[in-house]
């Protein structure tokens, strides 16, 4: 049996690595291609077509997906006389990749919807060299049957695919996630700069830490920077403030006050806003250990 064909939209570190995988795997691919031209052009290299819009890309495909940076980028690729929507037709099935706002992702839902397709939030897990492997964690939310029909191809994708249920559950559990990653990202950074300022070593204090109930993976992630340099978490700053930032905006939206977002909002909001928002966050140690004012 013939493979739909994929339109993909989106073509950075990630994006580019997932339409490798799909290539690889003998899916027809129509891509999108922005400024940087790198990933589109590696693309077509491997046998992809060119769309010239993102209406165009939606008329050609059976499946269309998005791996943009913000609910704007997603916005202003779905809407406007060239966009998703405008090209879309009934039965066919949108997925979002990124991390975007729950409020957003409902929206452009039932957007499509009235024009018969269905569209789904699927967040990610892991990193580029795990997408050009097929082996991301997948996160997909929406109709069970719009999911039913695409599963196939985000088994290709990932190696751990979940169903969570209704719209937007997708994006809520990977706000709560990142959230909760970053907030203990900013505090072990912190508690290696601490380390350093009250005279303690960082390694006996993760030697201590480690040993119990704190250990974790972010914790390790931290500490093989804070101690060797070594980076395994190639997530920006910019990109992180933009996630807890988009958690306390969900929470907002449905009434709530986040307490515990607020600290490391502000700090990665401060790094990113004085210019740091290319360092990788486990350099967020250096930022921590410059940063520390004493009252």
């Amino acid at each position: 049996m013939s493979k739909p064909t994929i339109g993909f939209i989106g073509l950075g570190l990630m994006g580019r690595a997932m339409v490798e995988c799909l290539q690889k795997a003998g899916y027809p691919v129509i891509a999108l291609g922005n400024r940087d031209r790198s990933g589109i052009e590696e693309a077509i290299s491997r046998g992809a077509t060119e769309a010239a819009s993102a209406r165009e890309l939606a008329e050609g495909s059976d499946i269309v997906m998005l791996c943009m940076g913000t609910s704007d980028h997603v916005e202003s690729r779905i809407y406007g006389d060239d966009g998703v929507l405008a090209g879309t037709k009934s039965g066919q099935v949108v997925i979002d990749f990124g991390t975007s706002l729950p409020s957003s992702t409902t929206k452009i839902g039932a957007d499509l919807a009235e024009k018969g397709a269905a569209y789904l939030d699927a967040p990610l897990g892991r990193t580029p060299a795990h997408a050009v492997d097929g082996k991301l964690n997948i996160m997909c939310a929406g109709d069970k049957d719009a999911y039913d029909k695409v599963k196939p191809v985000l088994d290709d994708l990932g190696e751990n695919v979940f169903h969570l249920g209704d719209l937007g559950n997708g994006h809520k559990i990977k706000l709560m996630n990142n959230f909760f990653a970053m907030t203990t990202a900013m505090a072990m950074s912190e508690v290696f700069a601490v380390s350093d300022k009250v005279g303690v070593p960082r390694q006996m204090v993760y030697d201590v830490m480690a040993a119990g109930p704190n250990h974790s993976g972010m914790m390790d992630f931290i500490k093989n920077y804070a101690t060797d340099g070594q980076i395994d978490l190639a997530f920006s700053v910019a990109n992180a403030a933009k996630d807890v930032g988009y958690y306390k905006q969900m929470a907002e939206n449905f009434g709530v006050d986040s307490r515990m977002a607020g600290c490391a909002d502000a700090t990665l909001r401060a790094a990113r806003d004085g210019g740091s928002g290319d360092l990788n966050v486990p350099e967020m140690v250096d930022w921590m250990t410059k940063n520390l004012e004493s009252k």
